[in-house]
């Protein structure tokens, strides 16, 4: 039996952030948990993180993925300190994959009633990946979809086969909706919480060690 928890704690100073680390991984030991040795881990993520890792020539911020999106520390083209969340693009193969399959299983259907099912599950995922920054990797998203739409039309018969892209595309206008921002920046939904943003993010993930304690 597994359990998996996955948090993200944000730190001001390094010192205390380390410390949590270390306390967290000792107290779980108590219970017969550890945290993820791969997962689990100290970055410095923030407005000054790109600066002080510039002048100690270690590269660019560390990102991270948490509920199905990569965290990227970046800037607007006005120099402002901004989070960058992209679907993870692992998640997005996967969910590719299992469109795909389903569409090989729908492909007798007529063309609105598979638009239909199309519409409603492009719907659904941008409920919940269409935030700021990620309506490109939305796009994409789609695009890879109506491919996968256009060549599953073009393996039912031997009309489907002189089915072109350009004829195609009426059909992706209709049915396949074009992604577009559906949720508040994050400055309008924390500025009130979160005056600042934290330099410093833990990221532990957790797990039950069978047998007891490690």
């Amino acid at each position: 039996m597994r359990y998996a928890d996955d948090i993200v704690l944000g730190f001001e100073r390094r010192a205390d952030a380390e410390a949590f680390f270390h306390q967290v991984a000792e107290r779980l030991q108590r219970f017969g948990l550890d945290l993820h040795p791969d997962k689990s881990r100290l970055l410095e993520f923030g407005r000054h993180a790109a600066a002080r890792r510039r002048s100690a020539g270690t590269g660019k911020p560390d990102t991270f993925a948490f509920l199905g999106f990569t965290h990227i520390a970046s800037q607007t083209r006005k120099g402002r300190f901004v989070i960058k969340r992209r679907t993870v693009c692992t998640r997005q193969r996967r969910k590719l994959q299992e469109l795909k399959r389903e569409l090989r299983r729908r492909h007798a259907d007529p063309v609105p009633t598979t638009g239909r099912w199309l519409r409603h599950v492009l719907h659904g995922y941008y409920q919940y990946f269409a935030v700021p920054y990620n309506v490109d990797q939305l796009s994409q998203f789609r695009y890879d979809l109506a491919r996968i739409w256009l060549r599953t039309l073009r393996r039912r018969s031997q009309k489907g086969r002189r089915l072109t892209w350009d004829r195609f595309r009426s059909i992706c206008d209709t049915w396949l909706p074009a992604p577009r921002v559906l949720h508040p920046w994050p400055n309008v939904r924390f500025r009130r919480h979160h005056p600042r943003q934290e330099p410093y993010a833990v990221t532990p993930h957790v797990r039950v060690c069978a047998g007891g304690a490690p």
